[in-house]
């Protein structure tokens, strides 16, 4: 084996160009005992590792090159692919068919492809696009029918790994393969014979590629991540300081693995060699809402950012009539079938004529027999300067343009006489001025409402595009949980939770499915999350998504490498789990009542809207004089439980968000900014009713 000289470590991306400033799941490379660089997309990476490379070679350097994607897939698609069971192989027939630009790829259409090439479908799985993909599921519940096995042999031993085949939503590992495995092919090609791939080659070549998972020191990166600073970064550093300071037989020892062509993971097993230094224990600060070190609050508007960028539309499309589609989201835009009114009609009863009848003083015309009414139109001409009968909503017949409103004639059944201080078209309606065949009369996107589908039916519409409804799962966790009416034994509660986000999501237009309680056993929640992303579109549970010894909402959400975000900057609502199960997104909302519900509101309901196919919503305040007063610290935007009584903003008398009455009281929110605040009775603040949210 050749000695290194040199470890360089890369985090992949998968994504498109991030821009010019660094920033995280962005493309990260740290060489040891050097600053890591950032790299806004995958063409500037390769120019950065060819002109490293070339460096390299011409010093005679011995280089450790890094990836954290997989370097093989499951056993049986190489040869499925190439008709090979050579990795290296199946590298170069991705090459060949992966067309990458900084903003755009053809990483799923490829995918697709190749799923259309097995019976059923698979075995690629989460379409990222807001387009359908032939061949491609949104999801891993759409009929997935995998030939080959769902992970590679180190992946199960890998705690919280991802499968190669998802490829879009937290943890998009087979979006990192796809777009990974063709650059690393490029390389090879570039220095022939000088670049070994492990484990499928001997390392004799100066340059060796590895593959990585910076996971495998996920406790030393929380305790070198300091504020500001980005994780990404931060664990390409340490990985390829930590290689670097290992003894040649201790790297010796990672290296002797035989895994011809899955691949495996440079240290797996052997994560005691990489440890820094003993476990040692963290200064003392008795703050229960104290972070980890190096672990800072997320603003709430960065946690929101992040469901904005990642989140796409799920539901399926459907058609429904028109007398069914209340309250669902239209699939695409509408158009008008029919104008809006078909023809020109009077708009008031009365007498109608031809407007150049019209002049100074009073005019007389005669009436011609006969009348026009709604549905019964005028079967003839009226003669120029004659007047005909007409009633509201009546064609108007030939000859007639204007209408004088009966209440301003008089009549002796002959003729007509009025005042003509009328304008040319008076009373009457233009044919199509509500709407004219072939507009867009309701964009996709949006809520149906009543009043929508009487546009729909005025325009000649009956079945109409939508969306169907986002199923969201509900569940709680907790021993001391029981069910309203159950007896409750010393330190248990009744579940609250449950019977209020099943309601709230049902008021809110979605379908709710009701999962239960769950104790704290982890293995119990997992196979209640399995069911849960199997049967709907988005996971809500309550309780465990702390950092305690029985919070395993968070602790299930961080194994599986899909835990986003939490300890948001926000009151109520501090523990806050955002993460992915099995491709499904979740949030892990606080045990306590009040903080649940600000939570569901403040980021789940935009998030569902998004995933629905309505987009964002973000709910609309007003300002109001304050009827409180408060002084508020810096750091968490906070979210008080208010109404508005005599024009002014009232809030509740306890900020406890275990104070379940206060959300009964409560008919809005105050929300009060991250920053300091000092309020006194009569400052403006920022009210939003709950009506704003859709309750």
């Amino acid at each position: 084996m050749t000695q290194f000289t040199h470890f360089i470590m890369v985090d992949w991306s998968g994504g498109n160009d991030t821009g010019p400033r660094p920033r995280k799941d962005a493309i990260w490379i740290g060489e040891a005992g050097q600053d890591p660089v950032y790299l806004r997309n995958r063409q500037a990476a390769r120019e950065w590792l060819q002109a490293r490379i070339k460096t390299g070679l011409a010093r005679d350097e011995r280089l450790m090159i890094g990836f954290d994607f997989p370097f093989g897939y499951p056993q049986g698609f190489a040869r499925a692919m190439t008709g090979s069971d050579d990795p290296l192989e199946l590298w170069d027939w991705l090459a060949a068919r992966i067309s990458d630009a900084p903003k755009q790829n053809n990483r799923f259409d490829l995918a697709g492809q190749i799923n259309q090439r097995f019976a059923g479908i698979g075995p690629f799985w989460f379409n990222g696009l807001t387009r359908d993909i032939p061949g491609l599921p949104r999801h891993k519940r759409d009929g997935y029918d995998n030939p080959f096995p769902d992970r590679r042999a180190c992946e199960i031993r890998a705690k919280g790994s991802f499968t190669c085949w998802q490829l879009a939503g937290a943890g998009a590992v087979g979006s990192q393969v796809l777009m990974g495995l063709p650059v690393l092919a490029q390389l090879r090609a570039d220095f022939p014979d000088q670049i070994a791939v492990w484990p499928f080659q001997p390392l004799k070549a100066p340059v060796a590629f590895v593959e990585i998972w910076p996971s495998l020191i996920n406790d030393q990166v929380h305790a070198e991540t300091g504020p500001g600073d980005i994780r990404d970064a931060v664990q390409v550093r340490l990985l390829a300081d930590r290689l670097a300071a290992l003894p040649a037989d201790a790297l010796a020892q990672m290296l002797d693995v035989t895994a011809p062509e899955e691949g495996w993971i440079l240290g797996l097993g052997h994560e005691d060699l990489l440890r820094l230094s003993p476990l040692k224990p963290p200064p003392l600060r008795n703050d229960c809402f104290a972070l980890p070190p190096g672990v800072d609050w997320t603003p709430v508007d960065d946690a929101m950012a992040l469901l904005r960028d990642r989140l796409h539309p799920v539901t399926a499309p459907e058609t429904l009539p028109l007398q069914q589609a209340s309250g669902r989201v239209l699939a695409q835009d509408l158009i008008a079938k029919r104008s809006n009114p078909p023809l020109p009609n009077t708009a008031v009863d009365g007498y109608g004529f031809a407007a150049n009848c019209l002049r100074a003083g009073d005019i007389e015309l005669p009436l011609i027999d006969g009348r026009a009414a709604a549905g019964v139109p005028f079967d003839g001409i009226v003669s120029e300067c004659h007047a005909i009968r007409v009633l509201t909503g009546a064609a108007l017949p030939d000859g007639v343009d204007t209408v004088v409103l009966e209440e301003d004639c008089s009549s002796d059944g002959t003729r007509i006489v009025f005042r003509g201080d009328l304008k040319p078209g008076a009373n009457t309606r233009r044919a199509g001025e509500d709407a004219l065949a072939g507009d867009l009369i309701l964009p996709a996107g949006r809520i149906l409402t009543p009043a929508d589908l009487a546009l729909a039916s005025a325009t000649g519409l009956s079945d109409l595009p939508v969306r169907e409804r986002l199923k969201v799962a509900v569940l709680s966790t907790g021993d001391e949980l029981v069910e309203p009416g159950q007896p409750a034994a010393k330190g248990q509660i009744f579940d609250a939770n449950r019977p209020m986000l099943l309601n709230l999501i049902a008021r809110l237009g979605y379908e709710p499915l009701d999962l239960g309680r769950v104790p704290d056993d982890r293995a119990a929640l997992a196979a209640t999350l399995d069911q849960a992303a199997n049967q709907a579109h988005v996971i809500l549970t309550s309780g465990g998504a702390s950092a305690g010894d029985e919070d395993h909402v968070s602790a299930l959400l961080r194994e599986s490498g899909a835990l986003q975000e939490w300890r948001i900057a926000l009151k109520p609502g501090r523990p806050l789990a955002l993460g992915m199960w099995q491709g499904t997104p979740v949030f892990g909302l606080p045990g306590n009542p009040v903080a649940a519900f600000v939570c569901t509101l403040i980021f789940a309901r935009p998030a569902m809207g998004l995933l629905s196919g309505a987009g964002w919503q973000d709910p609309q305040g007003f300002d109001l004089p304050a009827a409180f007063s408060k002084n508020k610290k810096p750091g968490r935007r906070e979210y008080l439980r208010a109404r508005m009584r005599d024009g002014q903003a009232e809030v509740f008398k306890s900020e406890g968000s275990g104070r379940v009455s206060s959300l009964s009281w409560a008919e809005g929110l105050v929300e009060l900014p991250d920053g300091p605040a000092q309020i006194k009775p009569g400052d403006t603040v920022r009210y939003i009713p709950f009506g704003s949210f859709g309750l």
